[in-house]
Parts: C-alpha cells; structure tokens; sequence
C-alpha cells in the first residue's frame, strides 16, 4: 500500500507539471477563502482535500480496492483523529481553566473537509466565533 500510495502520488505530480491534470484550486484560492472566514466554500468541504487523491477510474479494479482503503485510512488517521485529538486538548483547557481567556490559533489543515476542529468543539457545545484578518481580537 504504501509503495502504491507513493506510485499514485508521483504520477499525479508528474501530470500536474506535465499540464495533463489541472488542480481543482490553488493555495491563493485556500489562502482567500480562509481570510475570509469561508469554511464553507467547495475547497474546505473535500475530506480527502489534504491528501493525494488515490480514487481514480482509470486504475484497475484491485487497484481501486488499494487506493479506497488507502483512502480511507488517510481521511480517518489523520484528518478526522488529528482533529478529535486537537478539539479535545482544547476543551481540557477551557474546562480546566474557566477563569481565564485563551486564544487559538490552528493550521488552515485544521479546518479541511469534515470534522474539523471546530465542528468538533461545536458538537460539545462550544461557540466558535472567527475572527477576519484586522479585526480585533
């Protein structure tokens, strides 16, 4: 699997340099919906959007089966745990802290896809608030 998720990324590179594949967004486009405070738009809704996308119909079919699990195991191991692991340390802080303000401050990683950070703090009953570029805090 892994020599396989190595091969895949290679050759996705490999195209993009080549002009045979286009990338669906560019780090300018991450760089303004996440000034913005747009968690929403298409790019930041990907659960996959921070790894090499593996899935593709051209391969054959126990290929494919390779690159689902592999897939898979990215968006689990470290998307959606990464995040449950750093919503958590966050919440120990507040709850441990109640008298005190805390300010955080996540990589744009943090905020890709679904079950981000903040939709795990949500789902404990937190309230997130962002805060634009210049605006103070």
């Amino acid at each position: 699997q892994v020599l396989f998720a190595l091969n895949q990324t290679l050759l996705q590179h490999e195209s993009l340099r080549a002009g045979s594949l286009q990338a669906p967004y560019t780090t300018e486009d991450l760089i303004k919906h996440y000034n913005c405070g747009d968690l929403n738009a298409v790019i930041f809704n990907h659960d996959t959007s921070q790894v090499p996308n593996f899935i593709n119909t051209t391969l054959p079919p126990h290929e494919q089966v390779t690159a689902q699990e592999i897939d898979n195991y990215f968006r689990q191991e470290l998307i959606y745990k990464r995040n449950e692991r750093m919503g958590k340390r966050v919440m120990a802080l507040l709850r441990e802290n109640t008298d005190k303000s805390f300010f955080f401050a996540f990589g744009a990683g943090h905020f890709l896809g679904n079950n981000t950070v903040i939709d795990v703090l949500r789902q404990a009953g937190f309230e997130v608030e962002h805060t634009p570029p210049g605006q103070p805090i």
